[in-house]
């Protein structure tokens, strides 16, 4: 009998949900299909990549039944309860209405993914349909029942589907057809487990609900921010705790892969690894926020990483300090919405960025002036990096945007360095440390001249994105924010200005930098992008700076609104198809939403 094969249309990028349980991560879309998991980590193969494809790819819909060859029914409502990682979706249905509730516990064992259905009112037809497919959905596992429990093998991968309802397969999936009424409970759990390893343990999905819900409202309490952003920061910041990876302390900066920044483009990358510098301005939001153990354990990942080799720092590793993050295209995957190629890996890892040396230094200077625990070691790195700096901060990179193309003088990657310095000086001069401090406060003074000098346009008053070049850049947002000069410098408020008039999209957020259409731009690619959110964050940031606070007020807010329904955001916002790009839930777009609340709340900039 032929296999009927069904052509799965994906939500958009903020149909999704996120769960996780700070080791790995699923995607839950609206219509209740787990589109996206990778087992065990972040960065481990997919076992469901319908996100990337089709159905055949891989996925787990759970929902009220529907008649063959219709559209799966989207959830009328759906909320994370509480300030938690639980995500709770309710259908309202001919028959009545039901609820399914989605969690990952924070792990002691097996990874699991727990559905719970509970029949709210009437009696309602419900289908799990599962299909499995290892190997971001090139590998069809052998499925088969042991001792009542379902299981999907395939060479060194096992996943255990633990069900009381009735399950049969068919078409290579396995289903389970099932009515509820008011106040029945039927839960389903797929477990991952090394295939060579006994079966994981029977799961607890009541006790372990109850102990997940206990440990977000725990962790949430120690949040010190109590503003009129409260919702919108919590929101941010267990994003956040959900991308950190529990063994380790890495963050990734996003859970997904390939996740386009232009529909149909080729703007697509792997964002399953821990970016020294989304790190570290993570790192800074959480201090900011009364989370000092989890910045503890970055640093202690960063040390680790780096290792005895400061010379060789790289952009990126991967969660647990791995330096090989070869780059690779999955032929086989058509792509979200078709834009391919779909990638994994990351090119981009051994680039010459020299910005991230200061925000690496800034994020370790932050943590010694707000009491981590002293840490010999991590000041020693502090001064290999800047004995780095010293003999190569007058050279190209590739800078904050991993051009592919040529390398160049960026502006911003030269004030980073100059951060470096800074940083370190004020740490000799707190007299934790010794160094040559004359000779790094000339090295400071001669980076602030070059900079001044050749990356300043004086006809149009403002920075620009490398030296001898007319293109700006969004970076030059943080010229202010860092302390190279004060917000009331006539050249900063040029450039805010400057930034405004030509990256500026038609609703008032803001481009990273000029693209080229169908030619190569600056960063050696074709096609272009949209408004990337954190440089939105960050011209608010500095018209607050700049004593324009309402107009920072109002572009925040605007920002908040973009948001999914559960408070997510990607990367990117397409301003012309009016809709989220690029990988989701993003690190770098969630750390600026908190620093940005934070400045605002200070400075009293918001409706109460």
């Amino acid at each position: 009998m032929a296999v009927r094969l069904e052509i799965h249309v994906a939500g958009r990028i903020e149909d999704y949900a996120l769960i996780g349980d700070m080791q790995t991560a699923a995607l839950v879309c609206r219509d209740g299909t787990a589109d996206w998991l990778c087992l065990p980590r972040f960065d481990s193969h997919a076992v469901f990549a319908g996100l990337l494809g089709t159905e055949e790819h891989g996925f787990w819909r759970l929902g009220p039944a529907r008649a063959e060859g219709t559209e799966p029914a989207r959830a009328d409502r759906r909320r994370y309860r509480g300030d938690s990682l639980v995500l709770e979706s309710e259908w309202d249905t001919p028959r009545g209405t039901v609820r399914v509730t989605d969690f990952m516990p924070p792990r002691d064992g097996a990874p699991q993914l727990i559905r719970i259905v509970e029949g709210v009112s009437g009696r309602v037809p419900m289908r799990s349909e599962l299909r499995m497919r290892f190997s971001y959905g090139r590998v069809t596992p052998w499925v088969h029942k042991v001792d009542n429990r379902t299981v999907a093998v395939a060479g060194p991968d096992s996943v255990w589907l633990d069900t009381e309802a009735d399950t049969y397969g068919k078409n290579l999936t396995t289903y389970s057809d099932f009515t509820v009424g008011p106040g029945d409970r039927v839960a389903f759990t797929i477990s991952w487990q090394p295939s060579h390893h006994e079966p994981p343990a029977l799961p607890e999905p009541e006790n372990s609900l109850e102990a997940t819900e206990l440990f977000w409202r725990e962790w949430v309490d120690q949040c010190t921010y109590h503003g009129p952003y409260r919702e919108a920061v919590v929101r941010s910041l267990i994003t956040l705790k959900a991308l950190t990876y529990a063994p380790t302390g890495g963050i990734v900066a996003a859970p997904t892969t390939s996740l386009p920044e232009e529909i149909g483009g080729v703007r697509n990358w792997d964002y399953r690894y821990t970016w020294l510098r989304d790190a570290a301005i993570t790192l800074s939001s959480l201090l900011r926020t009364g989370y000092r153990e989890e910045a503890r354990a970055w640093r202690e990942w960063l040390l680790r990483a780096v290792a005895g080799d400061p010379e060789n720092l790289q952009i990126m590793y991967g969660i647990a300090g791995e330096r090989e993050l070869g780059e690779a295209e999955l032929d086989w995957l058509p792509g979200y919405e078709n834009s391919t190629p779909v990638r994994v890996g990351n090119g981009a890892a051994n680039q010459l960025q020299l910005d991230v040396y200061g925000e690496v230094t800034e994020a370790l200077h932050l943590a010694h002036m707000t009491g981590l625990t002293r840490n010999d070691y991590a000041m020693g790195l502090q001064l290999k990096l800047i004995e780095y700096l010293e003999k190569h901060w007058e050279e190209p990179d590739e800078g904050i945007w991993e051009v592919r193309g040529p390398r160049r003088h960026f502006v911003h990657s030269k004030v980073m360095a100059w951060v470096a310095v800074d940083r370190t000086i004020k740490l000799v001069e707190s007299g934790d440390v010794e160094g040559p401090l004359e000779r790094w406060r000339e090295l400071r003074d001669e980076i602030h001249r070059d900079v001044c000098e050749r990356g300043y346009d004086q006809e149009r008053n403002t920075f620009t994105q490398s030296y001898g070049s007319k293109e700006l850049d969004a970076s030059l947002l943080l010229i202010p924010q860092m302390g190279f000069l004060p917000p009331d410098d006539k050249r900063v408020i040029g450039t805010i200005e400057a930034i405004q008039r030509e990256l500026s999209t038609e609703d008032g957020f803001i481009l990273r930098y000029p693209t080229e259409g169908e030619d190569a731009g600056v960063d050696g690619l074709a096609g272009d992008e949209g408004a990337f959110l954190a440089c939105s964050f960050w011209m608010a940031d500095d018209l607050a700076m700049i004593g324009r606070v309402d107009e920072a007020r109002r572009l925040f807010e605007k920002l908040l609104s973009l948001r999914n329904d559960l408070g997510l955001l990607a990367e990117e916002w397409d301003s012309h198809l009016q809709r989220q790009v690029g990988n989701f839930p993003q690190a770098f777009s969630h750390v600026p939403l908190i620093d940005t609340a934070l400045r605002l709340t200070a400075s009293g900039a918001y409706v109460g």
